[in-house]
């Protein structure tokens, strides 16, 4: 966003499957005009929750709609946004094409679609340096995998994706890998006493290749032509 648009510019942000609103409270936080949309009431109860404790001006800048994301066209007209993200919300979707073609009419010209998504192309990475060989073999070739909580969900490959956004009118622009190194850590592992310079690697390596091909999430930047 920092690279795309200028410095002050308040822009109208629409996060789409918000969970609990860590993403829209930080953008609205910084002065831009948020609307989440979540469908899961729990997520959306804690998201209500945690903006009740901001300030006013905070509150005021933020709103939270319960929806699908698949279903922006009934409550937006089209260009409506000027960045619109869906982050890790395709790996729960079976036919993903129209819901990011949904996403991509809600920008105005010039907008910014920003896509966080399981990597397809990195599947075999995490049973492999857990040394489940049998789980990295049965990895290549798929797009089918499980996720932290258990859940089965799929992945999407880069060069499907650039596809996909070249055909919407929402082209790629910039991509970075998310999670090259610290994908195997263990959930809730306390943070390092290094954690700066252990964010610093991550977000080199999510620039750079050959590591931020092989990163668990894939972070997708499209811009609306």
């Amino acid at each position: 966003m920092a690279a795309r648009f200028a410095v002050g510019r308040r822009l109208r942000v629409l996060d789409v499957g918000m969970g609990q609103g860590t993403q829209a409270l930080r953008l609205a936080r910084a002065g831009h005009t948020v609307t989440g949309m979540e469908r899961d009431a729990t997520m959306i109860a804690a998201a209500r929750e945690a903006l009740a404790r901001e300030p006013e001006g905070i509150r005021e800048r933020m709103r939270i709609i319960e929806g699908d994301g698949r279903d922006t066209g009934v409550h937006f007209l089209p260009g409506s946004f000027d960045v619109v993200l869906c982050h890790g919300v395709l790996m729960y979707v079976e036919e993903p094409d129209p819901l990011v073609a949904g996403l991509a009419r809600m920008l105005a010209p010039g907008g910014l679609l920003s896509l966080l998504v399981r990597n397809g192309d990195a599947l075999a990475m995490r049973p492999g340096l857990a040394g489940d060989w049998a789980g990295a073999l049965a990895a290549f070739g798929t797009t089918a995998c499980t996720n932290r909580l258990g859940l089965d969900v799929r992945a999407d490959r880069l060069k499907d994706l650039t596809a996909t956004l070249a055909g919407i009118g929402a082209p790629l622009r910039a991509w970075y890998g998310v999670r090259v190194f610290t994908d195997t850590a263990a959930d809730g592992a306390e943070a390092p006493e290094d954690l700066q310079t252990l964010l610093a690697v991550e977000e080199r390596a999510g620039r750079t290749d050959p590591y931020r091909g092989v990163a668990a999430l894939l972070h997708l930047c499209g811009v609306r032509g």
